[in-house]
This record gives C-alpha cells, sequence and structure tokens, in this order.
C-alpha cells in the first residue's frame, strides 16, 4: 500500500522544484510545494506534514529562519535543509538551529528518499514517546480516586474485576464523579496497559464528524478529504477505545457503531474494503441510558452490546465521609500548583462544604477549593473563601471569582483557537502553554479543536 505522508518543498529554483515533487509524488508521497518564503509559512500554518525540503538559500531569506517559523507552528516537524553552497559553517548552523539532516547539491535521489523515511519514521517515535510519557502522568492520577467510603470501594472493587477480563464495561454516573478515571484505572489493570488508551468525547465532537472521527476516512470520500485518515478505532487497535458520552452518539451512527463493536470490522468513510482491528470498549454516559433506549433515542441492541459489565460511578452525596479526604488531597495539589503556603482549611468553611448537596461532583468540588486557594491570603482557608456558585446573590454584585474565570478561560480558548484555525500546537504556541495542558483545558470546556477547522 503506497505512502501517504504530506510533505512540504520549498526552493526559489522553479525546475527544481518542479521536479522534486514529480519524483516525490511518484513515490506516493503527498506534496505541497512554494517558490517563495511567505507562501511557504502560508501553507505550514493551514496545513499539517510529516516532514519539511527546504533549500538554504531562498529569494528575501534563508532556509533556516524559514525552518524556525516552521517550527513555531509545529515543533515536531523534521526539516531537511538542501543547499548548492556545502560550507561547513551552513551545515553546523542549520543541524545546531534543529535541521533533522543537511543534504548538499547535487544529491544523490536515493539518499533523499531514504532520509525523508527515516527522518519521518524518527518523528513519529518522537511523538509515541511524548505520548507515552502522558500516558504515564495520565495513569498516576488514576491512582488518585481519593475515598475510603464504601460506595467507592464497590466501584473500585467492580473495576478490579473487570480489569481482569477482556468484556466491554459501562461506566455510569452524574458529570464529575470520575468516570474517565476509572476508564484510565481499568486500561492500566489490564493486560492491554501497554497498548493504546483511546479517548473520544462524543459530546464534544459535531454529529456531522463523529462517523470519520471514530471509522477514519479514504481520499476523496467527502469534499476535503484530501489524504487518508485513521479513525480513532484503529489507532486504539491492540488496546483499549473509551467512549465518553456514548449516549450522543446521534442514531444514524449508532447502527454502524454497533456493527463495528460486535464484529471489531467497518468501512471507513468512502473505503471498498473493511479494516479489522483488536480492541476493548469502555464507555460512560452522565445520562439514564436504560431511559434513553425507553425513548428511542438509543438503540437498545448497542446497549446490551456494550453494557456488558456495568460501574456506577456514585456521586459526592453518596460519599460525603470522602469530603474531607478529598478537600485536604485538593488544598495539597492547588497549593504545589501555585506554589503558596496553604496548610488547613478552617472547621466553619468544612462544615459549610460538608452541608452541600454538590450537584457538580468531585469536579466541582475542587474548582471550589481552587478558587478559595487562589483567593486566600495566609495558609488558612476560611470560610468565606468558599464561594457555592447555587448561592444567591444580589443582582448587582459581582460575579463570583470561579465564574468570571471560567467564562474568561472558554472565551480565551474559543478566540485562540479561531486564530490558530484549529491548530493546536500554534495555540499552544501562542498562549505560551504546553500542548497536554491546552487540550485538558480544551476538554473541560467541551470545545473541539475540528470545529475551528472547518472555519
Amino acid at each position: 500500500m503506497p505512502v501517504m505522508e504530506k510533505l512540504l518543498v520549498v526552493d526559489d529554483d522553479l525546475s527544481v522544484l518542479k521536479v522534486l515533487k514529480m519524483r516525490l509524488e511518484s513515490e506516493g508521497y503527498q506534496v505541497d510545494a512554494a517558490s517563495e518564503i511567505e507562501a511557504a509559512k502560508n501553507l505550514a500554518v493551514k496545513n499539517e506534514y510529516e516532514l519539511a525540503i527546504l533549500d538554504l538559500k531562498l529569494s528575501g531569506g534563508n532556509g533556516i529562519d524559514l525552518m524556525k517559523s516552521i517550527r513555531e507552528v509545529d515543533p515536531d516537524i523534521p526539516v531537511i535543509i538542501l543547499t548548492a553552497y556545502g560550507t561547513i559553517e551552513s551545515a553546523v548552523e542549520a543541524m545546531k538551529e534543529g535541521a533533522y539532516i543537511y543534504l548538499t547539491k547535487p544529491f544523490e535521489y536515493r539518499e533523499l528518499l531514504l532520509q525523508i523515511k527515516n527522518g519521518i519514521e524518527k518523528a513519529y517515535l518522537s511523538r509515541e514517546v511524548k505520548k507515552l510519557r502522558s500516558i504515564v502522568r495520565q495513569s498516576h492520577e488514576t491512582q488518585n480516586i481519593i475515598g475510603q467510603s464504601e460506595a467507592i470501594k464497590r466501584a473500585l472493587n467492580m473495576a478490579s474485576l473487570a480489569a481482569a477480563s477482556n468484556s466491554n464495561v459501562f461506566i455510569s454516573g452524574e458529570s464529575g464523579t470520575g468516570k474517565g478515571m476509572i476508564a484510565r484505572a481499568l486500561h492500566q489493570l489490564s493486560e492491554r496497559k501497554d497498548k493504546p488508551f483511546v479517548s473520544i468525547n462524543c459530546a464534544a465532537i459535531p454529529a456531522t464528524l463523529i462517523e470519520s472521527e471514530l471509522f477514519g476516512f479514504e481520499k476523496g470520500a467527502f469534499t476535503g478529504a484530501t489524504a487518508n485518515k485513521k479513525g480513532l478505532f484503529v489507532q486504539a487497535d491492540g488496546g483499549i477505545i473509551f467512549l465518553d458520552e456514548i449516549s450522543e452518539i446521534p442514531l444514524t451512527i449508532q447502527g454502524k457503531l454497533l456493527k463495528a463493536i460486535e464484529e471489531r470490522e467497518f468501512y471507513p468513510l468512502g473505503a471498498q474494503k473493511t479494516v479489522k482491528v483488536d480492541i476493548r470498549v469502555i464507555s460512560a454516559s452522565n445520562r439514564d441510558i436504560e431511559a434513553e433506549v425507553e425513548k428511542g433515542n438509543f438503540r437498545s441492541d448497542l446497549f446490551y452490546r456494550i453494557h456488558v459489565i456495568p460501574i456506577r460511578m456514585p456521586s459526592l452525596r453518596e460519599r460525603k465521609d470522602d469530603i474531607p479526604l478529598l478537600v485536604e488531597y485538593f488544598m495539597e495539589k492547588c497549593a504545589r500548583k501555585m506554589n503558596k503556603n496553604i496548610k488547613a482549611i478552617a472547621p466553619q468553611a468544612l462544615q459549610r462544604i460538608m452541608l452541600y448537596s454538590w450537584p457538580g461532583n468531585v469536579r466541582e468540588l475542587e474548582n471550589i477549593i481552587e478558587c478559595a486557594a487562589v483567593m486566600a491570603r495566609d495558609d488558612v482557608i476560611t470560610e468565606e473563601l468558599i464561594v457555592m456558585p447555587t448561592q444567591k446573590m444580589d443582582e448587582s454584585a459581582f460575579r463570583s471569582f470561579k465564574e468570571s474565570k471560567q467564562e474568561f478561560e472558554r472565551s480565551y480558548l474559543i478566540e485562540l483557537m479561531k486564530i490558530s484555525r484549529g491548530n493546536v500546537s500554534q495555540a499552544a504556541k501562542l498562549a505560551g502553554k504546553y500542548r497536554a495542558d491546552l487540550y485538558a483545558l480544551l476538554e473541560k470546556y467541551n470545545l473541539s479543536p475540528l470545529e475551528f477547522r472547518q472555519g
């Protein structure tokens, strides 16, 4: 099967550019070519490339400066520098600035192909290492399922038993109860722990895109499908796919999802051949999914297929004995994050927390503690710092710090995604944040970069 990697080639010699493009396309690569620096920059912003090939000497600039600009959009892209001016100084400078390799014209075409192949493989491995490190950090978080109550012990014991099997698991519970953490814990405890864990929030993906996200598509399947794309089912091959908020998947897609789960086989959009995968399915919903089945919003056959091992995450109201432990954990976490010396919570503040109903569960409790930690002026969180969002306030009063902070964060993320057109690498650079942190914020506010890539 021919390779479908996408390359960016930049050279101000049009004859060289034409030959490079033609020969690389004959090898199965997709090639975007540019003879001017600004055109190359625009292409780098609009598209994602596996590798860039840049001439060192360009009209109005040089390949090294262009490489720096492209790296601002995608820090991980490997770059091959070509030049007819093979000086030691330029070679050293190119490598020092992060070029993958340096080739002097005239170069052996086979050597270029070899370096392209090696560069793409090296970049892929680098991304996989980063992904594994992220998984390690995430798996560490799964150890932080805090609680000693009988309700949480039942859920954890059920998860431990489920991890030993290969059956599908359905996790129910209100928003903010930790369904995603249990799913990750299941993965880490299972025989598939060294294989991928792929998560998707079905509610965050537009209905028109959910099928292509899950199953992928072939080039030409629809307008804008300029290359093959592997769906999440393929990305999870050998491991686990976590379908969070599965009840939000449209009825029109549920039939194909059922077939894929039953047979572990499906057609990507526009494909003539099926793709087979070896996956375990964990799904979750904060809705009463049985009620959704009765209403006709969710297929009963799909429900029975995913609801093999049910795990119910208790609400915080059902495990109030765990609240002091959770408060202590979140205080320590916030103190480390903010580099503040927060040592204790006042008894009146804790009492206020214990009496609250917590409709947002553990996630809401964490947000309240974080807000209090931000506003704390000494080492004790006092009662007045515990501001519940459901407390009635005078209409002329200011919004709470938490509400204002959340509104600002969501508005900021929306503008950031618009400016970067959904390119998370570029958005992270603009915001001065790590991409993993930016992805976490986007997930927190149910924002999908894909929506902004569609314009």
